[in-house]
Order: structure tokens, then sequence, then C-alpha cells
């Protein structure tokens, strides 16, 4: 056999690397379980952490392993992941030195209206945008402009500078930010102490990726990674300069208060507790009052009643309440201006924790020189007055100034605790971000909850491989054995080149990685039927299994290449998890190849080479199928009927039925909430919903699902999700706690409630998809349909030379979209799992697709062949023969992945049963669609006129033919 010594030579060298790979992950749960199982010993735990294990060619030792341990994702691990998003708004801000031109100030305000429901970079429409307004208001303004970007922050631009040179410049300056802040949120992330840290750019964005498997506390990761460290200096307005406009808004609540989003009967000047002010701030507010202050502060009667004092005025809160009283927070008044910049900006250089000369916590920092420059002339302004400390629009400190600092040497003092000034110290010791960053989107899953999927994930998995092992040695006796030695090896690489490529195994990606064992299970179908024909025609052993690898390569690489584009797209267009199944899905097309058909080949062949033989099927199954022929071109047109009615229920649920949306196509928050006994969703969903009320009254969305046991809920809401702070997810999650607080075990407090461990009864995960992001995850899952469909149609087409196939091809994968479709809209409110259209629907929808065009692509495969050989007289007969030949492999494979992705159904746990019964649903009806409407359509757009329809087999003459 050619070829045999590199494949060998290659299979060896691969199996090393990956037991090199694999040798830490196994090293480093070894030592784990024994650590565990010491119970706490301190001298056996040190012992074991620090014992080697000498190899020989390599020595293994804890701390080591566990840095190259494989990467397990959040939903196997625990821990935090959260997309941020840096706020690009801020950087054309900065880069216009904070110009007030009015035709940039509505550019931006107009790309911020935009960006809501765009998938363009902010950049790009903010030029748009500009070009608009620039137009509407005949100003003629260049982007080159003093007032725009031609100034000292962008040297580089002249006057003569034209647009498109402007956009080049601006669009490098912003990327070059981006890259900025990504590296300072790495220094941010290494002094959390995340174990195996991911932090990703998200390529054409402002984005970026960070996942820290193992943390539990999001509100601490949250603050460090959203806190610009920009420290800034502002001079302060005092009681006499707003006591005026506070009596103002005391009097027009009385008159407007509705409009406000407050009853007319509230006393504002009693909100401010006057009184009780020590600081100086200009109210010393409860900290239950602080988001009616806010609100009233910040409602458009307010901002219109306005003073030319106070035009510019901001309203800033202290960082925590005062030590003197524990439940109000301090208002202050900072003197603003029309752009709002501060009059001292600067980085610190260094920061460090001190105390005063009362032992209290400090911060002493050393500003840059730009700083230092500016806050000496701030200080000498402002002898004898306040002055206040913030950082991200919150006031640590506002002392008053004793005298001019020169040095750039300051001192906050805000009433820290050690932690909290450790915090600090590393937020500005790590840099300042370029500009503000958000959190668009946040998953936290609990350490318990991500056992339990390990747990799920692997019985799914035993019980998938221990079906197919049976199936396929039950099918093919002896060389089933060989099929399911090939996949054992195609599974060890597999993780091994994941371990090797520090890629990150997921949930979704072990479905991958099973649905990748059904695959190759379909290599070996498909070789071992075509052996089968050879030997029924009178051929040896040897010379069977030779042509049946030959003719069955053709339809494996295209069912696999087919495979391969579904996955591609699936990983460019995909987020998350979604990419961590197309990549397994990726390696295993790849895997699959060598194993299944280059490797099982060679270990076939060195069998046959000694004279030994290899059974290709058991006295159950050696004449199944074989004398099996349908005519399925004749009983097209009752398919059509069918697949016309489930089609016309489908979409007619579709437009009066609609779907459940999940979170990540809307926007919106989802917590996983366990109790310590069974909960009714309904009568939680009653006692929530009068707690998420918005500004206006009225009662925002609030579902309740019983989310696999009963026991617990997953529960969604779209309240404050436009609000991307800390401070709305805090609010969120204490409503959510006073909501349920009833059903909760009476020790729960707010603490054990949002990060609830085994044993705890609370939040056991958690995931927030801002607006835009789910516009994005929307528009992307669209864009991969198009281009899966589209791909296929040009792949189809440039193999099999024919239009008809493509097309046959195509409406079969629409067809079976909308019957998945339809079967969700029609079951979303009876299934007791989730049945979200979200982008897991769209990761399955595209599995199926892939699935399915590779059952299409096996029959085209076989017409095309018996097309170049005339097998028939008649092209009906042809076509019937074709489908008739294939039953084998089209049973077989589909019953086979029908039955693993059954397993994974039943154990792989709550998080993958909607995405496992669309794959069910998909699997069978693309199985039918290949056969029932791919073919049927392919035939009848192929036929001529006159062709005449064949009752009967063409190959053996016994047919029956009557004119149409």
């Amino acid at each position: 056999m050619q070829g045999k010594g590199l494949i060998t030579i290659v299979a060896i060298v691969l199996g090393l690397i990956c037991l090199n790979e694999l040798l830490p992950t196994w090293y480093a749960s070894k030592i784990e379980s024994q650590i565990e199982a010491a119970n706490g010993n301190e001298k056996e735990i040190k012992r074991l952490k620090e014992d080697t294990l000498h190899l020989g060619f390599t020595d293994l030792y804890y701390s080591k392993a566990k840095d190259k341990e494989m990467k397990l994702g959040l939903d196997l691990k625990g821990g935090i992941n959260v997309l941020l998003e840096i706020n690009q708004r801020d950087l054309v801000s900065d880069l216009t030195n904070y110009s007030t031109n009015p035709v940039l100030i509505e550019a931006l305000n107009r790309t911020d209206e935009v960006q809501k429901n765009s998938s363009k970079s902010y950049i790009d429409n903010f030029f748009v945008e500009f070009d608009a307004v620039n137009k509407a208001k005949g100003a003629n303004l260049k982007l080159a402009d003093p007032e725009i970007f031609g100034n000292t922050n962008l040297s580089e631009i002249k006057f003569n500078t034209t647009d498109d040179q402007v956009k080049s410049i601006v669009k490098k300056r912003i990327d070059l930010s981006v890259g900025t802040a990504f590296e300072v949120i790495r220094t941010r992330i290494d002094k959390l102490g995340a174990i195996q840290p991911n932090v990703q750019r998200v390529p054409g964005t402002a984005r970026i990726s960070v996942e820290m498997p193992g943390m539990k506390d999001i509100d601490k990761v949250k603050k460090m990674l959203q806190t610009s460290a920009k420290l800034q200096f502002w001079e302060i307005q005092q009681i006499p300069e707003v006591a005026p406009y506070f009596q103002t808004i005391t009097t027009t609540i009385a008159a407007k208060g509705d409009s406000m989003g407050v009853a007319k009967n509230v006393n504002f000047m009693n909100l401010l507790q006057l009184d009780k002010l020590k600081t100086n701030g200009v109210a010393s507010v409860k900290l239950s009052d602080t988001a009616t202050v806010n609100k009233i502060l910040n409602s458009k009667v307010a901002q219109s009643a306005r003073p030319a004092n106070i035009k510019y005025t901001q309203f800033m809160w202290g960082y925590k309440p005062e030590a003197t009283d524990k439940n109000s927070l301090v208002l202050y008044a900072i003197r603003g201006n029309i752009t709002q910049k501060a009059p001292v900006d600067g980085a610190v250089e260094t920061a460090n924790i001190s105390y005063d000369e009362l032992g209290r916590v400090v911060v002493d920092m050393q500003m840059d020189s730009k700083g230092a420059k500016d806050w000496k002339t701030l200080t000498e302004k402002n002898v004898g007055k306040p002055v206040a400390v913030t950082l991200d629009n919150r006031v640590y400190t506002a002392p008053n100034v004793v005298g001019a600092i020169p040095n750039g040497r300051t001192q906050i003092s805000g009433n820290f605790s050690q932690d909290e000034a450790k915090e600090l110290v590393d937020v500005l010791g790590a840099g300042k971000l370029p500009a503000g960053a958000k959190v668009v989107q946040a998953t936290q899953v609990g350490p318990s909850l991500g056992q339990e999927s390990i747990d799920a994930g692997v019985v799914s998995f035993a019980i998938a491989f221990l079906i197919i092992i049976v199936y396929i040695i039950f099918y093919y006796g002896g060389a089933g054995v060989y099929a399911v030695i090939a996949m054992i090896i195609n599974l060890f690489y597999i993780f091994g080149i994941m371990d090797s490529g520090d890629f990150t195994l997921t949930l979704p990606g072990i479905a991958g990685i099973v649905l990748t064992m059904a695959m190759a299970v379909d290599t070996n179908v498909i070789i071992y039927e075509r052996t089968k024909e050879e030997l029924f025609a009178g051929k040896s052993i040897f010379e069977a299994y030779k042509d049946g690898f030959k003719h069955a390569l053709n339809a494996i690489i295209d069912g696999h290449l087919t495979t391969l584009l579904t996955a591609v797209v699936l990983f460019f267009f995909g987020t998350g998890p979604i990419k961590g199944f197309a990549l397994t899905l990726m390696i295993g097309v790849v895997m699959t190849l060598f194993t299944s058909v280059a490797l099982s080949r060679v270990m076939i062949f060195s069998r046959l080479e000694k004279g030994k033989g290899l059974s290709v099927w058991t006295a159950p199954t050696k004449n199944l199928f074989r004398n099996t022929w349908i005519d399925f071109i004749g009983k097209r047109k009752i398919a059509y009927i069918v697949s016309l009615v489930l089609t016309i229920i489908s979409l007619i649920s579709i437009f009066t039925n609609g779907f459940r949306y999940g979170i990540d196509f809307t926007g919106g928050r989802n917590y996983v909430v366990r109790f310590d006994k069974p909960v009714n969703a309904e009568d939680i969903e009653r006692k929530l919903v009068p707690f998420f009320k918005t500004e206006d009254g009225k009662n925002s969305s609030v579902e309740v699902k019983t989310f696999g046991n009963d026991n617990q809920l997953k529960i969604s809401t779209d309240y404050l999700i436009n609000d991307e702070s800390l401070r709305a997810d805090q609010t969120v999650e204490q409503k959510l706690f006073e909501g349920l607080k009833g059903d909760l075990s009476s020790s729960t407090t707010l603490a054990d409630f949002k990060s609830a461990d085994k044993g705890n009864t609370g939040i056991v995960s958690s995931e927030k998809v801002g607006p835009t992001v789910a516009d994005d995850i929307k528009s992307h899952g669209i864009l991969a349909v198009v281009a899966a469909l589209g791909g296929i149609f040009i792949y189809i087409l440039f193999r099999f030379r024919k239009w008809q196939f493509s097309l046959g091809a195509v409406i079969a994968l629409f067809h079976d979209a909308i019957i998945i479709l339809g079967a969700y809209s029609l079951l979303h409110r009876i299934m007791p799992f989730n049945m979200e259209i979200n982008q897991d629907f769209v990761a399955a929808i595209l599995t199926v697709l892939g699935y399915s065009i590779n059952d299409t692509v096996i029959i085209f495969d076989r017409i095309r062949e018996y097309l170049r050989e005339k097998k028939s007289s008649t092209l009906a007969g042809l076509f019937d023969d074709s489908i008739s030949s294939t039953l084998g492999r089209t049973f077989n494979t589909t019953f086979t992945v029908l039955l693993v992705i059954l397993a994974i159904f039943i154990f792989g746990g709550d998080n993958l049963r909607g995405f496992m019964f669309a794959l069910l649903i998909g699997i069978g009806f693309g199985a039918y669609s290949s056969v029932f409407i791919a073919s049927a359509i392919a035939y009848d757009f192929l036929k001529t006129g006159k062709e005449e329809e064949v009752h009967g087999r063409t190959t053996t003459n016994k047919e029956v033919i009557s004119s149409k």
C-alpha cells in the first residue's frame, strides 16, 4: 500500500505530541484528587504539591502541570466572562480635543443612536453621520478643520489633509487606543490573581473579551475592569450656589412630579437632609433615596430649570458612605464647563497604600508631569476652597486646599478598608484606560453548576461512545473493531490538539466531539457499505476493500468539506461557546479524515496483506438493505404534499405564534436560581413583577421558567438593560433578592444569594447581554446562515457541475430550517426545557445544514457515478437506483447520529437540551429531505419534457413503463 510508512510516521509523531500535551492535565487532576482526599492535612498537601514525577523524557510537578493543563470553559469549571466595550465616543471626543462644534456634537449624538442598531464600527458610523450633518447644515467643514481633528492631539493632520487621509489616521489612532486598553485590562487581570485567564480583542470592534475560570466575585471583576483609572480633580460648588435651584425643584415637583417620574407629594428638600451634612457636599441622602434623587435631577424638567450658574454642573455621589453615617451618601456639585473636561486629568505614575496621622488607610499618589503641572495651577487658584478628587464619576475625597501643591503628590482618603485601598492601588498602578469601558455582556457560572455540567458531559459522552461501539461492531463485525480503534485514536488526537493549541474545552465543545464521533462512524459506514457491494459483486476480500476505499473517497471528501464549511462559518460568525463547538468540529473533521480513512486503511491492509480475513458484516446484518429497492421518484409527489403541509403549518405558527427569543437576540439578563425546595414558576413570576418597574411606573418584562429540576428557575428580565453600569447590575440583583426572599432559606444573605455554591440557595449562573451586542449576535446569526447556504450552493455547483443539484440541495436545506423553526414556534410554550431562539439555536441550524448536505452529497455522488457509467436507461430509474443503493449508509448514519444526540439530550444537562432537540428534529428531517426533496427537485429540473417515469428496477430490466 502506497504511503503506508508516511501515514504511520505521522500517526506516531502526532500521538507523541498529544501524549506530551495531555500528561500535565492527567497529572494535575491526579494530584488534585489526592489533595481532596487529604482532608485539609496541610503537611500532606504541601508534600503533594512539591512532589515530582520522573518519566525519563520529562518531569512533572504540580505547579507546572497546572499551568499547562487543558483549559476548561466557564460552563465546565465555573467563573466569569465579560465583554468590555471601550467608549468610542470618548475616544473621538479626545481626538477632537473636546470640541464643542455643533456639527460635531450633533454627529456624535446621531452616531450614538445609530450604533444601537448597527453592526458597523462606531467610527465608520460617525463619518457617515458627520457627512450627513455637515451637508444638511451647509457647514462645509473638513475633517482636518481645527474644530474637528486638526488639533494638537493629532499633529500629523494638517489643514490640507484630505478627508480620506484623516479617516485613515483617526481609525489607526482609535485602534491603537483600544490596543492600549487591552494591555491595561490584561495587567489588571494579572493583579486579580485569575488562573488561566483568557483575554482577547474582538477583531474589527472596540471590544475586549475576558474569561476568568474559577473567579466568583463578579462585582469586583466588573469594577476592576470598568474603572478607567482616569483620576480627575474638579472645583466644587457648595450649598449657597445650588440651594436656590433645589428650592425651585421642590416647588416644581408639586406641580409636575408625574413628568419627573415621582409623586407630587415628594419633598425634595427632606430627601437632601441638609441638616446632616458635615462635608463639602450639597446633600446627605439616604441610600434608599439615591435612586429617587437621581431620577429627579436627571429629568428633563429639572435639567431645563437650571439657572446659568449651574448649567454645566455635574452632580456626583461620594465613593461610599461616610464613617459617621453609614446609611447615607453625600452628593457633590462639581463645577463643570461646556466641554466637561476636568481642570486636572492626569495619569498616576505611582500609587501606594499609606496611613494618615490618625492611622486611617489612605492612598498616596504621584502624578505624571502634565497632571502635576495642572494640579499646581488648580491648587494655587483654590487655596482655602474645596476641590474634589474623582475616579469614574465618584468623589473619593473633597478636602479644602491648604496651599499650592507643586510636585504632583497628593493623597486620597476615602474611609477605605485595607482591601478597598489595595483594589484602588492595583487599578491605578495598572495604568489608565484611554476611555471609559462598559460591560456589554457578562456571564457568571457557579463552581457547583460547572461541576454538574462536567458530570453531565462525561455521562453523555460515555453513553454516546458506548452506543457507537456496540452498534458499529454489531453491524460490521471485525471491520467495526477497526473503526472503533480509529475512533479512539481520533478522540486522543482531538483532545491533544486542543490542549497543544491552548484552546478552551466547553460543554458545546464536548457536544461537538460527540458529533465528530458520529461523523467518524459515517465515514466508516460509507467505506464498509461500498466494500460490501464489491464483495457481493464477487471480488476477493483484498480487492473489495481496495475498491471500497477508492469508490468511497469522493463521497467522504465531499461530505467532510461541506461539514467543514459549516464549522468555519460557525467559528467566524459565532461567539463564546459556539466558537468552541465550531472549533472542535473543525479539528474533528480533519482528524476523522486522517484516522478513519488514512490510518484505518493502513491498519486494515496490514492485516489483509498477512493473508488474514476481515469480516464487514455479521450474520444478522449481512443482507440488510441488499435487495431493497424503492420507487422514490414515483412517490415524490406524495413527499411534496407532506412537505408542503408541514411547511405551511410551520409558517402559520411562525407568523401567529412567534418565538421565544433568548436574551442574546433581544438584550436582557438571565439568572438561574436554585432553591432548597420545589417552587412554582408562575407564582414566582407574579411575586417578581412588582419589583421591576420602570421610571414611568410601568412593569418591565419578567419571565420565569422551570430550568431542569423543579427547585431551579430561569429568570429573565430586560429591566435597566440600557444602563450598563455596575450599579444597575447590583440594583437588579437586589430587587431579585427582595422578590425571592420569601422562598429562599431564611439564612440566605444577599452576598450568599449572588454567588450560590454547593448546598446554598441563590444564583448559580447569570448572563447579561446589552442591546448592541444582541443586535450584533442576531445579525451575525443571519449572516452565518446565509453564508453557509451560499457556500454550500457554490460548492455543490463546483463539484457536480449542474445547477439543478445545487438548487435541490439548497431547497432541501431551506425545508429543514423551516421545519425546525416551525417546531420551535409550535412547542416553545409546551416543552419542559429551553426552546429559545438564540445563538445556540443558530449553531444547531447550521449543524443540521452541514449533516443534511452530507446526506445529500452521498446520494448525489452515487447519481453522478451512475450517470457517468450510464447504469440506467431512464433518468428516473437512475435516481431510484442511486437512492436505493445508498439506503444502508443513510439508515446507519442517521440512526447512529440520532442515538448519539438522544444520549446527549437525555444525559447532557439542561443547557444542551434545546440545542439537541433542534438537532434531533433536523437530523431526522435532513435524512428525509435528502432522499425525498433534494433528489426529487434535482430530478424534476434535470428531466426533459418527454421523460418517462419508472416504476421498477432499471438495471435488471424488470421495469414497467407508463407514459406521462
